[in-house]
């Protein structure tokens, strides 16, 4: 199925005790170039996020946030500094006993005096981590990929539309091209009539020129290989692959057809079709910038 480039993802839960929320974004891209906003203590999921989006997407700028907040998950410890309480209560009560004062310590003026907490950030169970990061990316590129797929359609669609009126068009310029000559040659022939005055025109020479003149602007190889090109590309858009790159090189070779047939034109409605072909082709090549 055609995919677009552009697209949007986003999926949001509550895994072991952290809300996690991964949205997905794109645009076009003539290659898979990857980005993202991750907390900086999380870094370490990075490369597997970056690893994990490319399981599903083959081109395009994409760029990832993640938001990891904790509410249930304990992610600091506090630990009593025995060392440094016990030096404080005799430091103090020596000084009572020296000075004749009342020893009035308590632990709540004990828990006052600084260094007495010691405040730690929890080890961070990576690998648990990272299974419910991924379990919420899955889903938000799950969705990504649907929005793709959706947007695809709609390209392919547009460029087959358009591919069937370029073949019609074809079609009326191999209608319009035996005419061309047979026009020629009527020409050719009243033109030396006039000129040598006689009714003796050597018929052989009017067939001559009039063949040399065919043999130019024939453009019967040029429609053939454009008809060719446009089965190539239906059949293209009509595939489960990745093909934007390979619709840009039919595009182009669709395009060179058409302005050979323009040059070798000798006809107005001939002309009028190749300026048509040619606007259809280029709607086409704008589409096809925007498939992955």
């Amino acid at each position: 199925m055609l995919k677009s480039m552009t697209g949007y993802g986003r999926a949001q839960k509550i895994l072991s005790g952290r809300d996690i929320l991964v949205e997905i974004r794109s645009v076009n891209h003539r290659y898979y170039e990857y980005s993202s906003r991750v907390p900086r203590t999380y870094n370490y999921i990075d490369e597997k996020l970056k690893a994990l989006l490319k399981t599903g997407i083959s081109r395009g700028k994409v760029e990832v946030s993640v938001t990891i907040n904790n509410i249930e998950a304990k992610d600091t410890e506090i630990a009593i500094n025995k060392s440094t309480a016990e030096g404080y209560v005799n430091a103090l009560r020596s000084i009572a006993d020296d000075l004749g004062l009342i020893d009035d310590l308590s632990l709540s003026k004990l828990m006052k005096l600084p260094d007495i907490f010691n405040i730690q950030k929890t080890p961070d169970d990576e690998e648990q981590i990272w299974k419910d990061v991924c379990e919420v990316a899955q889903e938000a590129l799950d969705k990504f990929v649907t929005m793709r797929s959706v947007e695809g359609e709609k390209l392919r669609e547009d460029v087959i539309e358009k591919a069937e009126n370029i073949l019609g068009m074809v079609g009326r310029v191999e209608e319009f091209a035996p005419l061309t000559v047979e026009n020629y040659r009527n020409r050719l022939y009243q033109k030396l009539k006039d000129v040598l005055e006689s009714k003796d025109i050597d018929q052989q020479r009017i067939l001559t020129e009039a063949a040399v003149f065919a043999e130019k602007i024939a453009v019967d190889e040029e429609t053939v290989r454009l008809r060719s090109h446009i089965a190539q590309l239906k059949d293209m858009v009509n595939s489960d692959e990745a093909v934007g790159r390979k619709l840009d090189f039919i595009v182009q070779e669709m395009n060179r057809e058409v302005n050979t047939i323009g040059s070798k034109a000798q006809d107005l409605n001939i002309t009028r079709l190749v300026v048509d072909m040619k606007a259809e082709i280029e709607k086409i090549r704008e589409q096809i910038q925007n498939i992955e």
